[in-house]
């Protein structure tokens, strides 16, 4: 089971992470976000994470600039594209920095589920989240959100997946159990307040899905 742990800022929530289990850490480059790092930032918060690990940089219709300021401080293990890049814009990160990217696909309904198929053979790995509101402050993630996750059966590509979408201690194996997957994420799931994660909700719910609980 992979297990990410996304939104980190500080080097204790990175330490906990990495100690508790989480195969992926993920550090939040859009700027509105209460939970986001500059690459410098990022840069030094790197520096506790242990090798095997997997570094993922989060970003949202980022431009060329911000890509290559991130790679330049990171080389993260894996772009996230939180936005509304379009595969060809996939292929495009792809190349120009021979890393793994994971296409973030939001979901209300199974129509949601099948759309992530147009992203087949092109990213590497796909991460359902929910649909956040037409809700001009919410952010495009991390809302603490649950979506219906018997929408997932719809999906019929060969993409690997992540599940996302308000998941915590108390909820991901149910999670796990009703979807299958084989990899969970969570940002505001091991948080005390948005941005502020707590170390023993990190170990909680890394514990519940490596089922461990």
């Amino acid at each position: 089971m992979d297990v990410k742990i996304c939104g980190l800022k500080t080097p204790d929530s990175v330490e906990a992470a990495a100690a508790a289990g989480a195969t992926h850490l993920g550090f939040n480059f859009f700027a509105p976000s209460p939970r986001a790092v500059t690459p410098a930032e990022a840069r030094l918060l790197a520096r506790h994470v242990p090798a095997g690990v997997k570094i993922v940089a989060l970003v949202v219709d980022a431009d060329d600039a911000l890509l290559e300021e991130i790679w330049e401080h990171l080389h993260p293990d894996i772009f996230q594209l939180h936005g509304k890049e379009t595969p060809e814009r996939v292929r495009e990160i792809k190349a120009r920095f021979g890393v793994e990217v994971m296409k973030v696909v939001r979901v209300a309904e199974a129509a949601d589920a099948r759309s992530a198929e147009a992203y087949d053979g092109v990213a590497d790995l796909l991460l359902f989240d929910a649909k956040p509101p037409k809700d001009k402050d919410k952010l495009p993630g991390g809302n603490g959100l649950i979506f219906d996750w018997t929408a997932l059966q719809a999906y019929r590509g060969k993409t690997p997946w992540m599940l996302a979408g308000g998941l915590d201690a108390a909820n991901v194996a149910e999670a796990i159990r009703v979807t299958g997957t084989g990899a969970v994420d969570t940002a505001s799931g091991a948080e005390d307040a948005p941005g502020v994660k707590s170390p023993e909700k990190i170990r909680k719910f890394v514990a519940a899905a490596l089922g461990k609980a």
